[in-house]
């Protein structure tokens, strides 16, 4: 009997033994997906992923030495991260326990790792693979701490989400975190290729031709995620044998296709990375580039009007009064979306990206900003001086309120010759106007003020 056979709900072993059937009666009879069955099955079949698989490479190393060292595993879908983690049990002759966080509750886990440890003192080793352990909460992680100190298991995690983020730092301590990145288009082709002629685990037995420029299509459109590739690949062989002519043309291919998949996820690392490089893009006056970020996260889905914020806040942010014009150029477009809505309202933001990328740049106001918020948080709270304070009343009157006050527009230039900082500050200087646009005409402003109070000082 199998030591986790009387688990409650407990998820079956990883499959060692052979395929499932030949690809046209998966494909009839409802067999494992195309994805499933070329799953590799050791680290010679693995493609993609060198950098951490290939000879002499730090994964590679840690399997072939069989380290039992927990792990996290941190990648976009359909990169192979449950493919490295079943390759390790299979290699290491491991118990091999797959679990969802999305599915599987804590409780579950907890009767494993008690079943774990019952094994473990008969020298027998489980891997626990969590597939999206970011989704368990702090609690939840925190129940893993003392069997994988102990060794009772090696934990295996894989995550979507940036581990710093999302897993909790005594776990992420006794973990190494292995970054797998997207698979080459190229890697994708031959995967592709590979399965269209596996008579034993793929399609072969369909006998299908294939143009090289569908599976290009297809390795093109799945963004790196060879699950989506495969299950695209199935959906164009459905489609070539069901017209009778068993060749998956590129139209064949972009039908099974549909549409491109965009890795992107809202409330996700991507999400933060992509705002980023629009930003920043904006802010080095690189329009084609500002305009392609823009693109990537309306066609991910981003909410429209987010982004019509995180663009005015550009305009305040990079711009400033080197182009004050930008603001409302910005508030504009946001309107001109509510009105006009998606897609036709999508090109008033494009517009103010674009003259936001070209305008001239200046962040004088947003530091100087920063500066003022710094002193309010560090200094005294000085009371204002008494020749700023209005006096509506004769006791005020008589304290002082308003004494002094010297009116501007009575004043030679409009500029009296008046403090009106608290002492302690007197003579700071936060905003520092550019020489770019505008603001050119601000310093001018500035300097001009600066020699008219001087000169009523008796400066020179």
């Amino acid at each position: 009997m199998s030591l986790f056979e009387n688990l409650p709900d407990q998820p079956q072993h990883s499959s060692k033994g052979s395929p499932t059937g030949g690809a046209l009666h998966a494909m009839a009879a409802g067999g494992a997906p195309l994805a499933e069955r070329m799953r590799p099955r050791s680290l010679d079949e693995l493609l993609g992923q060198e950098h951490l698989a290939g000879p002499g490479k730090p994964l590679r190393v840690q399997i072939e030495r069989d380290d039992a060292s927990s792990m996290i595993f941190w990648g976009p879908p359909g990169v192979g991260k449950t493919t490295l983690a079943k390759i390790i049990a299979e290699t290491t002759k491991a118990s091999f326990i797959e679990f969802s966080a999305v599915t599987s509750g804590i409780k579950e886990i907890k009767q494993v790792m008690i079943e774990a440890a019952k094994a473990a003192q008969l020298h027998s080793r489980t891997i626990l693979f969590i597939d999206e352990i970011h989704r368990f909460n702090k609690a939840q992680q925190d129940a893993f701490l003392p069997y994988v100190e102990r060794g009772t298991i090696r934990l295996i995690g894989a995550t979507t989400e940036n581990p710093s983020f999302e897993i909790i730092s005594a776990l992420l301590s006794r973990c190494r975190v292995y970054v797998l990145e997207p698979l080459k288009e190229e890697q994708i082709v031959t995967l592709l290729k590979r399965a269209l002629t596996d008579k034993e685990r793929g399609l072969g037995a369909l006998e299908l031709a294939a143009d090289d420029d569908a599976l290009e299509l297809i390795a093109g459109y799945s963004s790196g995620d060879c699950r989506n590739a495969y299950n695209t690949l199935e959906v164009a062989a459905q489609l070539a044998v069901a017209d009778g002519s068993k060749h998956i043309t590129k139209a064949v291919a972009t039908e099974a296709a549909q549409k491109r998949v965009l890795m992107y996820d809202k409330a996700g690392e991507e999400h933060y990375n992509l705002i980023s490089a629009l930003h920043k893009s904006v802010r080095n006056s690189d329009p084609d580039a500002a305009l392609y970020w823009l693109g990537r996260m309306l066609a991910g889905g981003e909410d429209p009007l987010y982004l019509a914020r995180r663009i005015v806040r550009m305009a305040v942010e990079d711009i400033g009064l080197a182009a004050p014009e930008a603001l409302h150029l910005c508030l504009s477009a946001k309107d001109t979306y509510d009105f006009l809505g998606s897609p036709e309202g999508e090109l008033a933001l494009a517009e103010a990206v674009v003259y936001l990328a070209l305008a001239p740049k200046s962040n004088a106001v947003y530091t100087a900003y920063g500066a003022v918020q710094e002193d309010i948080e560090n200094t005294r709270q000085e009371p204002v001086p008494l020749h700023l304070r209005n006096a509506p009343t004769r006791l005020m009157k008589d304290l002082g309120y308003g004494k002094d006050y010297r009116y501007a527009h009575d004043e030679e230039g409009k500029v009296a010759d008046m403090d009106c900082l608290p002492d302690s500050l007197k003579g700071r200087r936060y905003y520092h106007p550019t020489q770019e646009g505008r603001e050119k005409q601000l310093a001018a402003r500035m300097e001009e003020i600066r020699r008219i109070r001087a000169g009523k000082r008796g400066g020179c």
